[in-house]
């Protein structure tokens, strides 16, 4: 099948876009009136009530295009929906009642199990197999850890779903141009100062759906790229990952919610939306360099990067001076 053609990839870009937009839209009133909001405090980044959930579009759009490749393409999409369908039941039960940590991690671990079976069915290695199986866990906590402030876990998913759409083939391709399509549906409600936030159904999926783009990658690449394919994620992980570490470390219950990221402690003193563009241009970066070091002598491409960097910087100039004389510090 011509995975590859434009008007396919612009068509499923435009579906996604139109699904998460309405989705989003959709999430706020039922939030509202579900009463599903989160509330300021000293373990948040916010300082005013605001709905969640509102990543349940991005979660449809993603469904409905998996759900596609599994009717279109191959039986093993279906098992990698299926994974996708659980982390996100979970969130979207936690956005309304909390639940259990482990019961969440348990389902992390199943949702992994459903993609390494997904990937075993396309004909992947026994590597994609297993990174499926490290990655979901890893990468779905990490977004949900991450989702702090407006607009970084969502532009951040965005921009990976870009620069990982340049590298990988097939279905993969148009799975990843789906998320970012996807999210950037849902950023405009989620600018500063943020009308909804993700909800524990969106962070989560979008963790899943980036692992998942992961472990395709290391399916279909050789393993000289592997490496590079942690380049647009870095990000995430890297702030994650120390957070958690130091705060295993010094005894501190690290499942609990806290203000102790280096994207928390830098947004309290230059606002969520120089954070967001400071972490935006970061990733556009090591995308360049993923490429490049891939091989690709697509000059090209390295420039849309660069635009893509600069069109981010001034877009969210634009959106914090515009809510300069609106309260600002929304985020999970």
């Amino acid at each position: 099948m011509p995975w590859s053609e434009p008007g396919l990839l612009a068509a499923c870009a435009i579906a996604a876009l139109v699904i998460s937009t309405a989705g989003t839209a959709w999430a706020i009133a039922y939030a509202r009136r579900r009463g599903m909001f989160d509330q300021p405090g000293e373990r948040r980044s916010h300082v005013a009530a605001t709905p969640r959930g509102g990543g349940i579009g991005i979660v449809l759009a993603l469904l409905l295009v998996l759900a596609w490749l599994g009717w279109r393409e191959h039986a093993g999409w279906w098992p990698v929906a299926a994974g996708l369908f659980l982390v996100a039941g979970a969130g979207w039960g936690d956005d309304h009642r909390p639940l259990p940590i482990a019961l969440r991690l348990f389902v992390h671990v199943v949702a992994g199990l459903a993609l390494a079976w997904g990937l075993h069915l396309q004909g992947a290695g026994t590597p994609a197999v297993m990174a499926a199986l490290v990655l979901v866990p890893v990468l779905v906590n990490a977004w949900n850890f991450m989702d702090g402030i407006d607009g970084l876990a969502a532009s951040q998913a965005l921009l990976c779903g870009v620069g990982l759409a340049c590298l990988l083939g097939g279905g993969w391709q148009l799975a990843a141009i789906a998320l970012a399509a996807a999210c950037l549906g849902f950023l405009p409600f989620n600018r500063p100062p943020a009308r909804i936030f993700l909800g524990d159904v969106g962070s989560g999926a979008l963790g899943y759906a980036i692992a998942a783009l992961l472990a395709g990658g290391v399916a279909m690449l050789p393993a000289t790229v592997w490496p590079l394919l942690l380049l647009p994620p870095m990000a995430m992980l890297g702030d994650s990952g120390m957070t958690l570490g130091w705060r295993v470390t010094t005894g501190q219950r690290w499942w609990e919610p806290h203000v102790q990221h280096l994207f928390q402690r830098s947004s309290r003193r230059w606002g969520h939306g120089w954070v967001t563009t400071a972490y935006a241009v970061w990733t556009c970066v090591a995308i360049g360099i993923m490429l490049h070091a891939h091989g690709m002598r697509m000059p090209g491409r390295l420039l849309v990067v660069a635009a893509m960097a600069v069109a981010w910087l001034v877009g969210w100039t634009w959106m914090h001076r515009r809510s300069a004389t609106t309260t600002e510090g929304f985020g999970r």
